[in-house]
């Protein structure tokens, strides 16, 4: 495969911008095929909650990475980047160009960059803030995480307790910060990288949020994730979307306070997604709108007619 004429196009932005519609058009005018890097949308049982694209949605181009994992099934970041390019190398055996799309800015910079040389912690490190996690819950991790490394804790998923442990258990063991080692060489790939970002301005944004989110509890968000309470424990659901309502489920406030939690962290963490993605200045930006403009862009970077 020469590196000169394939091309993985990264489709990146915020939940709820509007990427899985434009990626279909910009699939089907490509001829090629949609890879996602939502880690929310791997799994099978998690259907609301994250905002996966549609049955109809996906029989318009093909998907890889979406319900293909169980949230019982142990899958990292690590594992993903060899599916992701497993699936780079066949495809690119028959396209010039692959898609890649979602927010999840960890999963996007595996592919992109490699996976960061984390140094090994001790267990007994790793042991001791589980015991802290458990005995404090997960402000406590936050205000830790924000205390030792402010800079990773803006754009980290705030809601998930692995990546926070993960973030701080590096701070203690090394006395340096988890974003210190984020920030290591770049890989070579086998094929070049076009980066497109997408974004509204925000009070669309936020009402396109607060819209969906309303569209989903109407579809039966809270009883979705009230058949996953049995395993709200599992990493896979310690996220955005289910732990408010599990929060609800738990008697810790009414489902009119679990409403108004859905759409303030949703628009939280699309906040934190832009922020993600804004520090890397690769990434040339546009409305979801303008499908001829983003053409036009792709079009100037490579050799595809």
């Amino acid at each position: 495969m020469e590196k000169g004429n394939k091309y993985l196009i990264v489709i990146a932005g915020p939940t709820g911008v509007g990427k899985t519609e434009l990626c279909i058009q910009l699939a089907k005018r490509l001829n090629t095929e949609i890879i996602s890097a939502d880690s929310r949308q791997f799994y099978q049982e998690t259907e609301l909650g994250t905002a996966k694209p549609s049955r109809e949605e996906m029989s318009r181009a093909v998907h890889h990475l979406v319900d293909f994992k169980s949230i019982q099934d142990q899958y990292d970041v690590k594992e993903y980047e060899n599916d992701v390019l497993r699936l780079l190398d066949q495809i690119f055996h028959v396209n010039d160009t692959v898609i890649l799309t979602g927010g999840s800015g960890l999963y996007v910079d595996v592919v992109c960059n490699g996976l960061d040389d984390m140094p090994d912690i001790a267990p007994d490190i790793r042991a001791s803030i589980i015991l802290e996690y458990q005995k404090n819950g997960l402000k406590y991790l936050q205000d830790q995480v924000k205390l030792h490394d402010p800079q990773y804790f803006e754009i980290v998923d705030q809601k998930n307790p692995q990546r926070l442990m993960r973030a701080l258990e590096v701070c203690r063991g090394t006395g340096q910060t988890y974003s210190a080692f984020r920030q290591k060489k770049k890989v070579s790939r086998p094929f070049q990288i076009i980066k497109i970002g997408l974004e509204r301005n925000r009070e669309e944004l936020y009402e396109r949020i607060d819209l969906r989110m309303d569209q989903m509890i109407a579809k039966g968000l809270f009883e979705e994730a009230e058949s996953l309470f049995p395993f709200r424990h599992l990493n896979a659901l310690q996220t955005v979307g289910y732990s408010e309502i599990f929060g609800f489920l738990e008697g810790e406030y009414d489902k009119e306070e679990a409403v108004r939690l859905l759409k303030r962290n949703s628009r939280r963490y699309a906040k934190r997604q832009l922020t993600w993605f804004r520090r890397d200045q690769e990434y040339k930006w546009f409305h979801p709108d303008d499908l001829h403009d983003i053409e036009s862009y792709i079009k100037e970077l490579t050799t595809i007619a």
